[in-house]
């Protein structure tokens, strides 16, 4: 028995068993650390106006705007994406600047019309979704 002892390998510590000296988190790259560093070279105005648009294509889904999905309609979701969509460019747009909010907003007031030809039943003006953000929103030719 004693022979056996002495020619037998030291079990790993690690759990690991090919490198029993290094610890997992060594042995790879942590992956939040890589992604932490990717975004932080992106500019913020990247960032956020990605957001918009993300929020802009899944309200169109769910106005029945998508091609691929023309029949799908959930105006509830189209409602809190508009909102959420209007929040975040009316919180935002000091940092966004003109150049970057302006199509973003004319995005954000399409969507809010579509939704207002959407429903059975309208909402009341300024009651509409983003509108606590933006203002009542009505077409051109109503504005004149």
């Amino acid at each position: 028995m004693t022979d056996e002892l002495s020619t037998s390998q030291p079990e790993p510590t690690s759990g690991e068993g090919s490198q029993p000296d290094r610890s997992p988190a060594e042995s790879r790259p942590d992956p939040m650390s890589t992604v932490s560093r990717d975004i932080a070279d992106v500019p913020s105005v990247e960032i956020i106006s990605t957001a918009a648009l993300h929020l802009m294509s899944a309200a169109a889904v769910n106005l029945g705007l998508a091609e691929d999905l023309p029949d799908h309609k959930d105006l509830d979701e189209a409602r809190s994406l508009i909102d959420a969509l209007a929040g975040l460019l009316d919180a935002s747009a000091p940092s966004l600047g003109h150049h970057h909010a302006a199509p973003l907003r004319d995005g954000l007031r399409s969507w809010q019309l579509a939704f207002k030809e959407a429903p059975p039943v309208p909402d009341k003006p300024g009651q509409g979704p983003g509108e606590k953000y933006t203002g009542a929103a009505h077409p051109a030719a109503a504005r004149r």
